[in-house]
């Protein structure tokens, strides 16, 4: 296996500045954005004038908390080009997300928005451990999706030979991985398992194949999950957060060295942490929803973004800059259960120390008369598919679930490959309860 940890002259000089240097940076590039964002976007003009706050009222980065919130709604009820802040005919490339709750969320870059897109992917391979020179295996989906295409830019602007697959044709990806000894593979967690079972369904060992490193992202996902693809595959497994309406991939990425939470890439994104309820700022290591302000976006700036994203913000330890701690769950896609909370990470961590399941499920709501319920559709592995195996394995899960997560639920242990499997970001939620 090559060496992981960068040469710290191939890092960028901003990646071990000072704090005092960072937020030099951050500053003066955040007044230039709201200004920005203000002259340029009718919709942050109107949004800024109606909270009586103005862009020169940003004496400080703390100042940032003056002004407006902006929300995924925002972008659906301005859909397709409300809240641009340049003429489309400076755009060169349009993403979007697949519009499936309503209008689709519609996002733009300008050529300088995709060169610094490609810069920081390639910063976030090489923090994984990429080198130029690697071949790299990306399976996340091309199109609208950001996956496919950021990841593709800035592995080449790496330096990397990049397979193009995206997503689908499960039984291709093994034969080409296979066959062409890629290195470093780029894809969502959930299709890596799918991955993962196809190489035993080819009797192929995935500890024999070439993978070193995989870019895991695009999901929440556990550090369970993380020892289970790194055990299968005797690679390194590594953490990689983005969203569409902030960039894309590439936001913030783990580092290989130390594995222990996602680097932020500050010098283009402020974060804050905010109390998901009161929009209170919240301070640094306190857990809430993270927020971002982009610094240097010109075709879509955003100005407090709220992600739904629950972590806390870190000092830096491989990087100068702050780390989030690994994203396991969204305020958005929490379940309420009889008053307890719960994320579906929280389900899947349970699954991982059982015996006998493997690691394919979907979480099924249903409500009878007045009283929620929560069934764990859940696959049982090949050598553990007799009645009083399941039932043993059924038992062990609903223990764990109600021990740790504080829940009652139902398990059915299904048979091998009877959960549907994802090609792009896992499906954990059926929510068939009646609409009020």
């Amino acid at each position: 296996m090559q060496e992981l940890s960068p040469n710290p002259k191939d890092l960028d000089p901003i990646e071990t500045a000072s704090r005092d240097e960072i937020e030099a940076l951050q500053f003066h590039r955040m007044k230039r954005s709201l200004k920005h964002a203000f002259e340029n976007s009718p919709f942050y003009r109107k949004r800024f004038i109606e909270h009586d706050v103005h862009p020169e009222e940003l004496k400080s980065l703390g100042d940032i908390a003056k002004f407006p919130f902006t929300y995924k709604q925002d972008l659906r009820e301005t859909y397709p080009f409300g809240m641009f802040a340049v003429p489309q005919s400076r755009l060169v490339r349009i993403h979007g997300s697949s519009g499936t709750t309503g209008k689709p969320t519609v996002v733009g870059y300008t050529a300088n928005d995709i060169e610094v897109w490609a810069n920081l992917i390639a910063r976030s391979i090489r923090a994984a451990g990429g080198r130029p020179g690697d071949m790299l295996h990306n399976a996340y989906g091309y199109g609208l999706f950001t996956g496919g295409l950021g990841a593709h830019y800035g592995a080449e602007k790496l330096g990397c030979t990049v397979v193009p697959i995206s997503g689908g044709m499960t039984e291709r990806q093994v034969t080409l991985i296979d066959d062409f000894k890629p290195r470093i593979i780029m894809v969502t967690p959930s299709y890596m398992l799918s991955i993962l079972d196809e190489f035993r369904r080819q009797g192929l060992d995935p500890r024999e194949s070439s993978l070193e490193i995989g870019i895991f992202g695009a999901e929440p996902w556990t550090n369970a999950m993380r020892e289970e693809i790194e055990q299968a595959f005797n690679m390194q497994a590594v953490d990689i957060y983005g969203l569409s309406e902030v960039m894309g991939p590439g936001v913030a990425q783990e580092c290989v060295e130390t594995k222990d939470g996602l680097h932020i890439w500050e010098d283009h994104f402020y974060p804050e942490i905010i109390d998901p309820v009161t929009g209170e700022v919240l301070p640094d290591g306190q857990m809430g929803e993270l927020v971002f302000t982009t610094l240097t976006k010109e075709g879509l700036p955003m100005v407090r973004y709220r992600t739904r994203d629950l972590t806390r913000l870190l000092p830096g330890t491989a990087r100068s800059m702050r780390r989030i701690e690994k994203i396991t769950g969204r305020s958005d896609d929490m379940i309420i259960l009889r008053g307890v909370n719960v994320f579906p990470t929280q389900i899947e961590e349970q699954i991982l120390k059982c015996a006998g399941l493997a690691p394919h499920f979907q979480i099924e709501l249903t409500r009878s008369g007045r009283m929620d319920s929560m069934t764990v559709h859940v696959e049982c592995t090949p050598d553990r598919a007799d009645t009083a195996a399941r039932a043993a394995s059924a038992k062990e899960l609903s223990h764990h679930i109600k021990s740790v997560v504080g829940v009652s639920t139902s398990i059915e242990v299904r048979d091998p490959n009877a959960i549907a499997r994802s090609e792009g970001k896992a499906k954990r939620v059926l929510d068939n309860r009646p609409k009020e």
